[in-house]
């Protein structure tokens, strides 16, 4: 069993920065890889940014390439989204999750790939 707490949303001008993280409890977090998902009002949940086990490898949506980073601390048990030059387009529940495949290069992109949820933080881009 794992549990992830997410935290960091808020309301954010057309432009603006956040910083999310993803703090996980109970199996071996560091060697899993992890994923950030969002989802809008009336979409469907959509990749964003994932990173393998030890954070050798990370994969971005084509959207947040070059404006969002995924990173990680296996210390701190915590997986972390710096994002940057925020629109209102990337308003949605962001949401962090765990694929539980150990300690390889690969990370994935689909949402049935990832086998535990946290609950989802609010990000609001105004413009």
């Amino acid at each position: 069993q794992v549990q992830l707490v997410e935290s960091g949303g808020g309301l954010v001008q057309d432009g603006g920065s956040l910083r999310l993280s993803c703090a996980a409890s109970g199996r071996t977090f560091s060697s899993y890889a992890m994923g950030w998902f969002r989802q809008a009002p009336g979409k469907e949940r959509e990749f964003v940014a994932a990173i393998n086990w030890n954070g050798g490898r990370t994969l971005y949506a084509d959207s947040v390439k070059g404006r969002f980073t995924i990173s990680r601390d296996n210390a701190k048990n915590t997986v972390y989204l710096q994002m940057n030059s925020l629109t209102p387009e990337d308003t949605a529940v962001y949401l962090c999750a765990v694929d539980l495949i150990r300690r390889t290069i690969l990370v994935r992109t689909a949402v049935d790939a990832y086998d535990y949820w946290g609950q989802g933080t609010q990000v609001t881009v105004s413009s």
